[in-house]
């Protein structure tokens, strides 16, 4: 029997199909749960229940990938108006578009949204301030950063490389890394 699975992993859906059954009856099953049941699924084989587990971390590890996607440039802008602050006493549209290499009317647009998201106040020809909010991920930002910086050039990596790769790196990194990455330092001094 051909054994035909149809199952829902949140928005997609994955078909698998057991070719160690015979071919005479297609029976299927549907699950409409985001994540997967897998007593409800005895009746197939142990190598497709692996494949399904495998097919819902993966997708897991996309999700969490697609999510540092979307802090990261949070991140790097907060972080960018705390430094300019800290140079300048003030941080303007135009000092982020020369930082980034970007237009005017990008900066506008992402300040705009950090604005309607609560990490920074500011007014039309008016300087860029975080708030208390946005203080605090500068903050745990540059740490951050910091950390994977000082880890990478422990590994022996030359300075404009790691100062290159960390500015990547810091952003996708989870916290059980960052301690990993925290206890190798200690343990090189």
């Amino acid at each position: 029997m051909l054994h035909l699975l149809i199952a829902n992993i949140s928005p997609c859906y994955i078909f698998v199909k057991d070719d160690q059954l015979s071919s005479q009856t297609i029976r299927t099953r549907l699950i409409l749960k985001s994540r997967f049941d897998m007593h409800k699924l005895s009746s197939i084989s142990t190598t497709l229940q692996q494949d399904i587990k495998l097919a819902a971390t993966k997708q897991n590890q996309h999700k969490r990938t697609r999510s540092d996607h979307a802090t990261e440039l949070t991140e790097d802008y907060v972080e960018a108006i705390s430094e300019i602050i800290a140079d300048a006493g003030v941080c303007r549209a135009v000092d982020l578009a020369q930082k980034f290499q970007v237009s005017h009317v990008t900066v506008n647009r992402t300040v705009g949204r950090l604005q309607r998201d609560g990490y920074v106040t500011t007014e039309p020809y008016a300087p860029i301030e975080l708030t208390s909010v946005g203080t605090r991920l500068a903050k745990a930002s540059q740490e951050r950063h910091q950390l994977v910086l000082e880890f990478l050039l422990a590994l022996g990596v030359s300075n404009a490389t790691a100062i290159t790769d960390s500015e990547g790196i810091e952003h996708h990194v989870s916290p059980e890394t960052l301690r990993a990455m925290q206890k190798f330092i200690d343990s090189q001094k």
